[in-house]
Order: structure tokens, then C-alpha cells, then sequence
């Protein structure tokens, strides 16, 4: 039988919880304040508007995809392999998360553009050139996004029971086989509270995005640059597309955060 128990917090943290909340929502109230709601469709239905919101999608979702292909290995590796150096590798696959991100834009850029370390090599023999387009956005947005997905699925991986993948491969199922089917589903909230959090990242990457692949409209004008410009020269049209992105992110996460939650919820039931 399970049930939720009730407990009493003390008033001062219920006070200093409170504040936190209001601290959180204050400047999303502050925006719907100030919006111009008599002019916010035609902001919202502006080519320039929805080729943002668009393109900001489109390379979220792949930076997404390119964060779990990666990530996930990465993760396995951190948590179950014991090497030398561990530690700095961890470290080193994280940092851009503490990076201020125009530094990891311009780190991106003398390690991919033409000039760059490998990107000078991408460009003489493949003609591939990352800096100022599209695939430089999803370059970028990966790099800020992939941590993210790869610290919450290592912490999974630790904290699973190493007696589950032992007895899978004891019956003569390979490596490979124990991760697919016994490893990620017992990761599958982790997994999923990873990606979401790495897309949620990518969308809203600005520094690193600008500084490696530029503000072109329709090619590398995501939806946080459009509000950055927009910004300057018609505050009314940056609130706008603000909310706009504050409610896809919003809307998306709050979905998904029930779907990975209620899953740990029937695993951790289960395992009773």
C-alpha cells in the first residue's frame, strides 16, 4: 500500500520557498504585463517570426537527437568504466555547461571554421564548411546541450543494481544486448528528463550560436536571436516572441516532465 504523507514544513521555509516561487514567475508576469496583446498576432504570424520559431525547432530537436546518440555512450562510460583521468574527462565533457557560452562559440570557431584546428581539414577535403549555417547552429546548440543529458543519465547509471545486468549476462546475453534491454529501460525516466533538458538548452542557446554560425535570416536566425534584435528595434515585438518561446519551452516541459516522473514513479512501485 502506498500513499503520500503530509508533513509540516516550518514557516521559514515555506517563506523562503515561496519567495524562490515568486522570484521564478515574476519576470514571465512581468512580460505578460507588458505585452501588446492588441497587435501580438500579427507579430506572431510574421514570415520573419515563424522562420525563426521554425529553425529554432528544427535544430533543437536535432541537437537533441545528436546529444542522446553521443551522450548516452558517454554516460555509460563515466559511470561504469574506471580509467585513469576519469575525473578530468568528466570535467572536460561538462564544461561548456559553465562556460559563458560566447567563449564556446569562439571555441567552436578556432576548432571548426576554415582556419580552425579540424575545420580547415573538413573544408580541403570534404568542402564542409560549419561556421554561419544551419548545421553551425546545431554544432553550437549540441555542444551547450549534450551536458546536460549526459550528467542526469550518468547519476541514473550509477544508481542502478548491478545485479540486474549480472544475472542477464550470467544466462549468456551479451553486452550489448543487457544495455538495450535491461540497462536503458531502467534508465528511461533519467533518459528522457535528459533529453528534455537538453532540448530545452539547445532552444534557447544564443551565445555560442551567434558567435559560430552568425544571425542570417532563415538559415542561422533562431528564435532567441529574432528576440535579441527585435529587441532593439521594436521592444513590443521581442515581448511577443518571448512569450512565444517561453511557452513552447514551457508547454513541452511540463508534458514531458509528467510523462518521465510518472515512469520513475511505476518503476520505484515495482521494485517494491
Amino acid at each position: 500500500m502506498t500513499g503520500t504523507t503530509r508533513v509540516r514544513l516550518p514557516i521559514p521555509i515555506l517563506v523562503l520557498a515561496g519567495t524562490a516561487i515568486v522570484f521564478f514567475a515574476l519576470p514571465l508576469v512581468g512580460l505578460l504585463w507588458r505585452a501588446p496583446w492588441s497587435h501580438a498576432w500579427s507579430f506572431l504570424t510574421a514570415d520573419g517570426a515563424l522562420t525563426a520559431l521554425r529553425l529554432s525547432l528544427i535544430c533543437s530537436l536535432w541537437a537533441t537527437g545528436l546529444s542522446l546518440v553521443f551522450g548516452v555512450p558517454l554516460a555509460w562510460l563515466l559511470a561504469k568504466v574506471d580509467f585513469p583521468g576519469r575525473g578530468v574527462v568528466r570535467a572536460l565533457c561538462t564544461l561548456s555547461m559553465v562556460l559563458p557560452p560566447v567563449v564556446g562559440g569562439v571555441a567552436l570557431f578556432f576548432a571548426l571554421g576554415r582556419r580552425g584546428l579540424v575545420g580547415q581539414y573538413l573544408d580541403r577535403w570534404f568542402d564542409l564548411r560549419l561556421p554561419f549555417t544551419t548545421a553551425g547552429v546545431v554544432v553550437a546548440q549540441t555542444f551547450v546541450a549534450m551536458p546536460f543529458l549526459v550528467i542526469t543519465v550518468e547519476a541514473a547509471l550509477r544508481q542502478i543494481d548491478p545485479r540486474f545486468e549480472d544475472a542477464s549476462r550470467t544466462l549468456g546475453a551479451s553486452r550489448w544486448y543487457t544495455f538495450r534491454r535491461v540497462t536503458l529501460p531502467s534508465i528511461r525516466p533519467a533518459l528522457i528528463a535528459g533529453a528534455v533538458l537538453a532540448w530545452a538548452r539547445a532552444l534557447g542557446e544564443f551565445g555560442a550560436t551567434i558567435t559560430f554560425a552568425g544571425n542570417f535570416p532563415g538559415r542561422t536566425q533562431t528564435m532567441p536571436l529574432a528576440v535579441y534584435l527585435a529587441l532593439e528595434t521594436d521592444p513590443d515585438e521581442a515581448i511577443v516572441l518571448a512569450l512565444l518561446l517561453i511557452a513552447v519551452s514551457f508547454a513541452v516541459l511540463v508534458a514531458m516532465r509528467d510523462r518521465w516522473l510518472g515512469a520513475g514513479v511505476r518503476n520505484r512501485a515495482r521494485s517494491v
